[in-house]
Formats: C-alpha cells, sequence, structure tokens
C-alpha cells in the first residue's frame, strides 16, 4: 500500500502561520550547519588518510547529518541538482556501481581537479559512490597511493564543498526569503502560507520517501521481495536511514506546529518504536514471508503519520494535502 501526494491545496481562511522563523532557527539552521561541518571533517579525514579503514566512521557521521536535512527539497539543497548529488538513490539502473567502478578503472584525471569534478555525472559522487568505495569488497582495499585513494578525496572534497554552499545559501538568504514570505519583491514566496504550504510538503513528501522508497523498495512484492536494492545496504546503514529520517521529520512536524498535536506525536513514537524493535540492518528479512510482514508494518505506521499529520498540521497551515491508495512500489 503506498501513499503519495495526490493533492490540492487548500486556501480557505486559516490562522496567520507564526511558525516559519521556529522552523528556521530550530530544524533547518542547525541542520546545515551540522551537515557542513560533517563533511568537512570527512574531508579533512580523507586528506589525512584517504584509506577506506580511516573513511568509514566520518562517513557514517556524515550521512547521519545529511539525514538531518535530505527532506528539505526546496531551496539550497535542489538548486544545481545538489540533492540529486548528494545522495544519487534510488538508483534503478545500477549507475552508481558502475560509474564508480569505471573512474577507478580508468583512473579519470578528472579527479585532480575539484572544478572538473563537480561536473562528474550524479552517480560518481557523493554518499552513495563514496560507499562503493569504503564498503565494496573488491573496492575498499585500497592504499593510500592509488587512484582509489584520490578517487575518495575527492567526493568528500565535493561533499564538503556543496554542502558549504547549502549552508551559506540558507544563511545568507533563503532563509530570509521563508521569513519575509509575502513581502514586496520576494519571488520566491508570494504568500506566508505559501511558505507554510512549502515546509509542508516538504514533511509529507519526507514520509513519503520513508514508505514508499527505503522501505517499500526493499519490500518490492511478496513474490519478488527486492532486499538488495535497499538505501546504503552496503554500509548496514538501511534501517539506520529509517530511523533517523522519522527523527528529522519528527522535528520538523514539531517546529511546523505551534499547538499540541497528540496524535501525529503517537504516530512518530509508535513507527520509531517498530524501527528500533525490528533489527534487520538492511532488510535482509524481507525475503522470508514474516521478516516481509514485520517491515510492511514499519510501512503502514509511517502512513499513519502522514494521516495524523493531515489532521493536526495542515489545517492550523491553511493547506490540505489528500492521500491516495495504490499498490505497487
Amino acid at each position: 500500500m503506498r501513499a503519495f501526494l495526490a493533492a490540492t491545496f487548500c486556501f480557505a481562511a486559516a490562522p496567520a502561520f507564526a511558525g516559519i522563523d521556529e522552523v528556521i532557527e530550530s530544524h533547518v539552521l542547525p541542520g546545515t550547519e551540522a551537515f557542513a561541518e560533517a563533511t568537512t571533517a570527512l574531508a579533512s579525514a580523507a586528506t589525512d588518510d584517504c584509506t577506506a579503514q580511516n573513511l568509514r566512521d566520518p562517513y557514517h557521521t556524515a550521512f547521519d547529518s545529511w539525514l538531518g536535512i535530505s527532506h528539505l527539497r526546496l531551496g539550497p539543497i535542489e538548486e544545481e541538482g545538489r540533492g540529486l548529488a548528494i545522495s544519487f538513490w534510488p538508483d534503478t539502473r545500477g549507475l552508481v556501481g558502475r560509474t564508480a567502478a569505471g573512474l577507478v578503472a580508468d583512473e579519470d584525471p578528472v579527479v585532480e581537479s575539484p572544478e572538473a569534478f563537480a561536473e562528474v555525472s550524479i552517480a560518481g559522487r557523493g554518499l552513495l559512490a563514496l560507499e562503493r568505495l569504503l564498503f565494496e569488497d573488491d573496492l575498499a582495499g585500497y592504499s593510500a597511493d592509488s587512484y582509489s585513494c584520490a578517487l575518495a578525496q575527492a567526493i568528500a572534497g565535493d561533499l564538503a564543498r556543496m554542502a558549504g554552499e547549502i549552508d551559506r545559501e540558507w544563511q545568507d538568504s533563503f532563509a530570509a526569503s521563508l521569513r519575509s514570505a509575502g513581502a514586496g519583491g520576494n519571488s520566491f514566496f508570494l504568500s506566508e502560507r505559501e511558505a507554510a504550504q512549502a515546509l509542508y510538503t516538504a514533511l509529507v513528501t519526507g514520509l513519503d520517501f520513508v514508505a514508499d522508497q527505503r522501505l517499500g523498495r526493499p519490500m518490492g512484492t511478496f513474490e519478488a521481495p527486492k532486499p538488495l536494492v535497499a538505501e546504503a545496504r552496503r554500509s548496514g546503514r538501511s534501517l539506520r536511514n529509517v530511523g533517523m529520517s522519522l527523527e528529522a521529520l519528527r522535528e520538523l512536524a514539531q517546529t511546523l506546529a505551534d499547538h499540541p498535536i497528540p496524535e501525529t506525536e503517537a504516530a512518530f513514537a509508535a513507527a520509531l518504536e517498530r524501527a528500533e524493535q525490528l533489527d534487520d540492518p538492511v532488510f535482509a528479512g524481507v525475503a522470508s514471508p514474516s521478516g516481509r510482514l514485520r517491515v510492511e508494518a514499519l510501512r503502514t505506521l509511517v502512513s499513519e503519520i502522514a494521516s495524523a499529520a493531515a489532521k493536526e498540521i495542515a489545517p492550523e497551515l491553511g493547506v490540505s494535502v489528500g492521500f491516495n491508495s495504490a499498490d505497487g512500489d
């Protein structure tokens, strides 16, 4: 069962939205700063010692911090295709593996120039390409003087560059655009409600991505489960990504609402508790009927969060999002 954004935005009379500053100050800016700091640390670690064993811990920290803001698909993350360049997934055609392996096999000199590397295919950049170098058995054994080392450094540096740009653009201009929604000269947001709509859409589409992609893709169908397509499977992060995404989305929901949202809070708590109990780090269990049912139960709980938010948060913002159900992933 899939929840997807079907819908329509209602512009009926509603109280003025007063939570934009709270979202920016408590959720967005701390998140972009943390991602910039984590990727800078990753790039620094790669400069000091680029071997896979040394980079795994800072890689996980950088990925964790990305999950704190990855749902904010508006403004700086979407500019210049940064979101996909940071995390190219789902990768339905297996491009990340082929591109990373091809760069290594060809020893492409593009790694020598940050400007040139920024033009490399998004399948050869970002967290998922770096995952191949650090965790793929036939790629991770590289030495410090190898091409793979230079590639790891190039990917880490490119991530730090993009994260820094995202943080600066939020700090310098995009936060002000949200705050001044509806003011004269604001071409991004023509009304306060339009800004609220954008943030609520980030919440709903973030939940949808967790349900349909992070959980739905490895589930596949009952007859044909697909555990090998789980996000960040090689680094053992598939379930971790679900939990951390839900934590970030809960924070967004809390800052969006300036009144109690007990049903939404309870739905988040139930989903997070189920995720913690799942004990299936890469969703390998979907290959068995019982394991698939456990993941499906978690997916249902995630969908219930969206339903609760539609009742408790959307009316306050003056927007409404309808959810339809359809089979498939």
